[in-house]
């Protein structure tokens, strides 16, 4: 049986933190270790440029971050494609094909992207590079042929996007060279970490995040700064653990799930003070950011070797992207010198 087809990725505008590996690193290694996924991990360095032409070095100077930080969780490359998108040309001329399948007025219907650009505060200077978006991950997608894509719920709506451009091209120009892909959305309750400071987004742009390159000493001036109950402010009173966000940490992340509901109701009912649990999640996170970090340490020894990896893999996906760009030019009749 042939093995399924996963594309998924991140934008490369800075270190990535630890929301990316709960909502979708530690997923990845689990899915790539599987054996059941033939899995493309892509660093989208032509994505990100749609909302930073104007600060490429940002992009650049993350590229390689992002890698080691790949590297670091257990992405494999002898088990996964890591590649850079701006070094497949494949997707800029299946992007182009595929514009010209959809409306403006169907780009501007999309929600999430509806949501980014208010988010953006763009205004009437959204770029043309942003609101087609949608349209380069459909040629992400299907350049690769991927029929699972892992996603948060709210890429949903960025998924039926390309669903329907696959549909309307395998219809158009009478073929099935194009995959339809589906969604593997995270169980519930596996949602959107809470930044450090209790909001509820964690983001680099926020600076609110623990980023899987922090030191240990950073790591635990982070969690000592952590937002709590602000009405507990003696130890024998009772706290809030609800939006309380070092024992939002703890439910995540400690697997001594008896011992956190100990600590919880402790707490609830007085006599257990913020420095000691906030000092019992500093040692819960090193269990599992030191081994990250040392194996980041080392491969940060040899980035030649890590450019390797990101050209080998580079190299396999044009092999791949290629060959659908073939069978695209073929279906619309445009390889005239074949």
């Amino acid at each position: 049986m042939s093995k399924k087809v996963i594309l998924t990725g991140d934008r490369p505008t800075g270190r990535l933190h630890i929301g990316h590996y709960v909502g979708s690193l530690q997923n990845r290694v689990k899915l790539q270790n599987s054996g059941d996924y033939e899995t493309y991990i892509m660093i989208a360095d032509t994505q990100a440029l749609t909302d930073n032409a104007r600060n490429p070095e940002k992009i650049r100077n993350s590229l390689l971050e992002v890698a080691l930080d790949y590297l670091a969780v257990g992405i494999d490359p002898a088990k996964s494609t890591i590649l850079v998108q701006s070094g497949v040309p494949a997707l800029a001329e299946l992007t182009m094909y595929y514009l010209d399948l959809v409306t403006v007025a169907r780009l501007n219907r999309n929600p999430t992207v509806k949501t980014e650009i208010n988010q953006k505060a763009f205004g009437e200077s959204v770029p043309a590079g942003f609101l087609i978006y949608p349209v380069s991950q459909a040629a992400d997608i299907t350049a690769f042929k991927a029929d699972t894509v892992p996603v948060g719920d709210d890429q949903e709506p960025m998924l039926e996007q390309t669903r329907e451009i696959v549909r309307t091209f395998n219809r158009t120009y009478n073929t099935d060279a194009l995959v339809e892909p589906e969604g593997y959305f995270p169980p519930k309750g596996d949602g959107r970490l809470p930044g450090i400071d209790g909001n509820a987004k964690m983001s680099k742009s926020l600076g609110n995040g623990i980023y899987l390159a922090d030191d240990a000493d950073i790591v635990r001036k982070k969690i000592m700064s952590m937002y709590t109950d602000p009405n507990h402010i003696h130890v024998e009173d009772p706290g809030q653990i609800e939006g309380n966000v070092v024992f939002t940490y703890l439910d995540v992340f400690d697997p001594d799930k008896e011992k956190v509901a100990e600590l919880k109701a402790q707490y609830q009912h007085g006599g257990l003070g913020d420095v000691k649990i906030k000092r019992y999640l500093v040692d819960v996170m090193e269990n599992l950011l030191a081994p990250i970090r040392s194996r980041r340490e080392e491969y940060a020894k040899d980035m030649g070797a890590v450019e390797d990896i990101l050209k080998a893999g580079t190299a396999r996906a044009n092999e791949v992207a290629n060959q659908t760009l073939e069978e695209v030019r073929d279906a619309i009749g445009f390889n005239y010198f074949k």
